[in-house]
């Protein structure tokens, strides 16, 4: 049996129910796609991930890639997922339409990417599509006819290579060099060392293209000074065709804690033969372009964490229906009751509710990101979608990130002892999510980057606009949501001071710097306020769906419905109170931790 559980029914209806993304398919710019289609896509993606591609998920991680005479080689069952997916075409659907992809919703091609990358998070790093996709976008004509069109035409591989041995998350200290060769070409070579590189190396795929940045030799400091350059594990000939093997090889495949087969990879340029990267765009561009990847691989890193709850979720639910331990809480003084399932029991009950009603929360993020998404490419002309894609990525990867590695604790603490054996997954899902806290910047990193870059840059535009939105929601609706709906406001109402606090912090720093410290102190925790007041108010939104629903449902459906009721008030009682400890915490920060010696720790 399969390790991986979808949940399609709360994907169906996040898509086509909370946000309707059917009223929009078959216009401009998704022309391709029809509800029914859409529909189908999903159970047969479903169906797939299930049978096909999650068949690796606990081989490879048994039996994980092995380095020998300089080379990766990956266990024949993780290849077989991957050539599984390349035979049932699914690629297709992430290609950009001019490179004969299908012209779908973003929500939609995220709903896809939450079924694969939660039936096998490992196989689903090695698809290099999104490498090929942002080249396409800032490459030269002649480096998409050359690159991307062979890359997608033969399922190349495809990486993001950023980080270095010492500079790590401070990218602008990286010190990897580019040599120019022929400039005006945009020829260079490159000479230095990447570490913990995703996909780096393996013999999966006929050829790797690197999306690299390096400083051309006279370049300033910093991120400013960084350019991103093409560098084919095997040269590419003008028309596409494979050539010699280029000077950019594994010299380290990192042992981890999880996701082991996926080949976190050091890199080396230029050790023994000369690497050759070409100047993306032929434009000293890099860290702009670079973002292009960055960012699409937040949202993938936070719909990674989503899908692993889901999954963890729904394995320790069946569990707690099937697993028949003590008698009834009501009846443990007669030694003669019944033995009943744990779900009875009231503490199991608990947690299972802490998993279901943050798992949906987390999609209704996920997805309502998504929806603003579509928005951003429906209305190009009008920049509040994108600013309000800008303010929602961090909470998507920041905040699912850690939610999903605390509460798959919750998931196996549901099993007992059990949990902690691997005849189940959960064990392996908790290795495999830790490192989404790490990926394409740590919590703290995606907390600063919300402060910092998304509300006082924009002078808090984006955040004041969708909480206007929250507003009307707590100004009125269905009186079964009444008290959900003054939580609400509660909860809006501390987050909005405790963003006035950091932002006191941040102008008292003018005088004092020690300022700074005060805000970053309490930047992780104006983070998991942002996300929970956000989703609180979608899982509001989403209940009132359910209640306008439940009228009218089936035996099945109704169950649904009541169920994200239910999460829509467990998650207001027991999450948006939260807001107000942290943003008292936030307004009285006096800095002292900052100023204790390092020697008292």
């Amino acid at each position: 049996m399969s390790h991986y559980k979808t949940n399609l029914r709360d994907i169906k209806f996040n898509l086509f129910e909370a946000y309707n993304t059917q009223n929009y398919m078959g216009e401009e710019p998704f022309t391709d796609m029809d509800e029914e289609t859409a529909r189908h896509m999903l159970d047969e993606i479903g169906r797939f991930a299930v049978e096909e591609f999650a068949a690796s998920f606990e081989d490879a991680d048994r039996n994980p890639p092995v380095f020998e005479d300089g080379e990766i080689k990956l266990p024949q069952s993780l290849k077989d997922s991957l050539n599984a997916y390349f035979e049932a075409g699914w690629d297709s659907l992430f290609r950009p339409q001019e490179l004969d992809g299908v012209a779908a919703p973003s929500s939609l091609r995220w709903a896809v990417q939450e079924i694969l990358v939660g039936a096998n998070p490992s196989a689903f790093l090695f698809i290099g599509t999104l490498m090929a996709v942002v080249l396409n976008e800032v490459g030269t004509p002649e480096q998409i006819e050359r690159f991307v069109r062979p890359a997608l035409d033969n399922n190349w591989g495809g990486t993001m290579v950023l980080t270095e041995p010492d500079a790590g998350s401070d990218v602008g200290a990286g010190t990897t060099k580019a040599i120019p060769v022929d400039e005006d070409a945009g020829v260079y070579h490159l000479e230095g060392v990447k570490r913990f590189i995703t996909s780096g190396d393996h013999d999966a795929f006929e050829n790797i293209i690197h999306l690299v940045l390096a400083r051309p030799v006279g370049a300033g400091p910093g991120t400013k000074g960084l350019s991103m350059f093409i560098v084919p594990k095997f040269l590419v000939n003008e028309d596409g065709s494979i050539g010699e093997r280029n000077g950019v090889v594994a010299t380290n495949l990192e042992k981890k804690m999880g996701i082991k087969a996926s080949t976190t990879t050091e890199l080396t340029f230029g050790m023994d033969d000369p690497c050759v990267g070409y100047l993306v765009g032929n434009s000293h561009d890099g860290i702009r372009q670079m973002f292009q990847v960055i960012e699409r691989a937040r949202m993938l890193i936070g719909t990674k964490a989503v899908a692993t709850l889901s999954t963890g979720y729904l394995n320790s639910l069946e569990y707690a229906k099937e697993r028949v331990q003590g008698a009834d809480l009501t009846q443990m003084l007669d030694k003669t009751a019944p033995r009943v399932e744990i779900i009875r029991h009231p503490d199991v009950r608990r947690m299972l509710m802490l998993q279901k009603s943050h798992v949906e929360g987390l999609r209704a993020l996920l997805y309502y990101t998504a929806w603003v998404q579509d928005q951003k490419e429906r209305f190009p002309d009008d920049d509040m979608w994108a600013k309000r894609d800008d303010l929602l990525l961090p909470l998507v990867k920041g905040y699912s990130s850690e939610k999903a590695y605390e509460l798959l604790s919750t998931s196996l603490q549901v099993y007992g002892g059990s949990g902690f054996t691997t005849d189940y997954p959960i064990e392996q899902y908790i290795r495999d999510t830790k490192i989404d806290t790490l990926y394409e910047g740590t919590t703290a990193i995606q907390a600063l980057d919300l402060f910092f870059r998304k509300i006082a840059r924009d002078q808090g535009q984006a955040l004041m606009a969708l909480a206007g939105e929250m507003l009307e929601t707590v100004k009125g609706g269905p009186e079964e949501l009444a008290v959900e709906r003054e939580l609400l406001g509660k909860a809006l109402e501390a987050t909005q001071e405790h963003v006035g606090a950091m932002v006191g912090h941040l102008m008292g720093a003018a005088q004092d710097p020690g300022g700074m410290y005060k805000l970053a102190l309490h930047a992780n925790a104006l983070l998991e306020s942002a996300s929970e007041v956000t989703i609180g108010w979608l899982l509001l939104r989403h209940a009132e769906v359910a209640l306008d629903a439940l009228p009218e449902a089936e035996a099945r459906d109704k169950a649904f419905y009541e169920g994200k009721i239910a999460s829509a008030r467990f998650f207001a009682r027991h999450a948006l109170p939260k807001a107000k400890t942290r943003q008292l915490e936030a307004t009285r920060e006096d800095g002292a931790l900052m100023e204790m010696a390092d020697e008292a720790f």
